[in-house]
């Protein structure tokens, strides 16, 4: 993906975190557009690239015996995506309460004509890998979570 076809695209926040994407034809259905069970695997396959950029790595998950969970997922199905195209999926931290919770946006567009076939939010919770029950967010994420979260329209650094 050239930087002069990303550049027409108006995220909808700043400094995305970006994922290209081929649809396959395997991630088409019966109607022949991409099915909304592959957008889910899209939205954690960016997720943990992400936090995985961020230096949440599955290592360090399983070293603290922690992870993020989801809770929710939103998604606005705006247009469809078809096989043969190439997408960009964009997210970004956009809430963190310091303790248990976090949030992601998503939105997902389709570069050859900036069209935007879907937005996304999820919300997260701490919890602890061999119980499964909730749990308080390690120093450590808190300081990489809290770092990158969107405040006010800006990346926290």
């Amino acid at each position: 993906m050239t930087d002069e076809a990303m550049s027409d695209i108006t995220w909808d926040l700043p400094e995305p975190f970006l994922l290209t994407i081929d649809v396959q034809p395997t991630d088409t259905d019966r109607l022949g557009h991409a099915n909304n069970v592959v957008y889910v695997r899209w939205l954690e396959d960016i997720s943990w690239a992400h936090i995985e950029d961020l230096g949440m790595t599955w290592e360090r998950h399983q070293a603290t015996g922690k992870a993020m969970a989801i809770t929710r997922t939103e998604i606005d199905y705006l247009a469809s995506a078809n096989a043969g195209d190439r997408l960009l999926m964009a997210t970004w931290l956009t809430g963190f309460d310091g303790r248990f919770r976090s949030s992601r946006q998503f939105q997902l567009v389709r570069p050859s004509d900036r069209k935007v076939l879907a937005r996304a939010i999820s919300h997260h919770a701490c919890v602890d890998l061999k119980t499964q029950r909730p749990t308080r967010v390690p120093k450590e994420y808190s300081e990489i979570l809290g770092g990158a979260v969107i405040v006010d329209g800006k990346v926290q650094s």
